[in-house]
């Protein structure tokens, strides 16, 4: 039932000239890997389609294919504003609330034409023309896999569709390793295989290109700026502006790191604190049925999966922690029985 709206859909893009994709704020590997496969997909049924993201993506993407005519909403607003205005469909990738596209959020909302989710978090906003939503899906990317066939059996997943496709199914689940204990997902990766890409390649292309700057970012997480509470089976780092200057700091060079704090045995939730402009982003992590969805979505402006989630804390470090500590003292009793 998950594309119950498949003909619908179908009949809108019959009716479609100018198609728009997008996807939230700060792009991931599975937003973008997503937006990219759908992007060449449409192209091959020759729709004048337009990819625009709210910022711009880490540089360990950069190597997928068509990556440059992705347009960057903040570094050229009234072309993409026109864009979205103006377009006919708009598809909303790996998110399900417009929210999640900052200053893209007004124009999206402006736009005349059908607006098409297809994501894999859950509590989706019903602010969306037609909504695809399966939280049993490791990731957008293996819905959009789904969809392509749904939408077009003929059409052949070429081997730039598929790299982008796993991509986005490889970086979501940790290269599987959360997120994707379902049968699905592996016959899905079987067969992006079977169209000829190199999976050793794309994981060094993705996970064996950091920076001098960022590895040593990463040391001084560990060594410097992690903590352990082990009465409420926790971990956390935090990293001041200061801290991202002294390494030279570039959009994902924290990617990761969380993972290393919930590493820890005995460790049941872990959490990523990166000081911005005004509000501190918060990254979190957990094993077994504590649920940071919960967490982040009832005290931090947030929310996302079970096990993998993200908010935001309005006060400066000094308080986030001290308050995130307070609340987490509530939890304790789950956090000890969360493995």
């Amino acid at each position: 039932m998950i594309f119950k709206e498949i003909n619908n859909i179908k009949k809108a893009l019959d009716k479609s000239k100018k198609i728009v994709i997008t996807s939230h704020k700060n792009p991931d590997g599975d937003a973008v890997g997503s937006i990219l496969a759908l992007f060449h997909f449409l192209r091959l049924l020759n729709y004048e389609v337009h990819a625009i993201l709210p910022n711009n993506y880490p540089d360990f993407l950069s190597w997928l294919d068509e990556n440059d005519d992705v347009m960057i909403f903040n570094k050229n607003r009234e072309v993409c504003r026109e864009l979205i205005i103006n377009a006919d469909v708009v598809f909303c990738l790996d998110f399900n609330d417009l929210s999640r596209l900052d200053e893209m959020e007004e124009p999206v909302r402006q736009s005349g034409g059908v607006t098409i989710m297809i994501d894999h978090h859950p509590y989706p906003s019903p602010d969306f023309t037609h909504i695809i939503s399966s939280t049993s899906t490791s990731s957008t990317a293996e819905l959009i896999y789904e969809f392509i066939h749904k939408l077009d059996g003929s059409i052949t997943i070429n081997k730039s569709i598929a790299e982008a496709i796993y991509v986005g199914i490889m970086t979501d689940t940790g290269s599987f390793s959360f997120s994707c204990n379902f049968e699905q997902t592996y016959v899905v990766v079987a067969n992006l295989i079977k169209s000829g890409i190199d999976a050793a390649k794309i994981h060094r292309l993705v996970y064996d290109t950091y920076s001098e700057d960022r590895m040593r970012l990463l040391g001084y997480c560990l060594s410097q700026r992690l903590e352990v509470i082990e009465d409420l089976s926790t971990a956390y780092i935090s990293l001041t502006k200061e801290d991202l200057k002294k390494f030279n700091y570039r959009m994902g060079d924290t990617e990761g790191v969380v993972n290393y704090a919930l590493a820890i045995k005995g460790i049941n939730l872990a959490i990523l604190l990166t000081e911005r402009n005004g509000y501190i982003r918060m990254s979190f992590r957990s094993k077994g049925n504590f649920s940071v969805n919960e967490l982040a979505r009832l005290h931090f402006d947030g929310g996302g999966h079970k096990n993998a989630a993200g908010g935001n804390s309005y006060f400066p470090m000094d308080e986030t922690i001290n308050n995130l500590l307070k609340i987490l003292n509530e939890y304790k009793n789950q956090l000890k029985k969360a493995d």
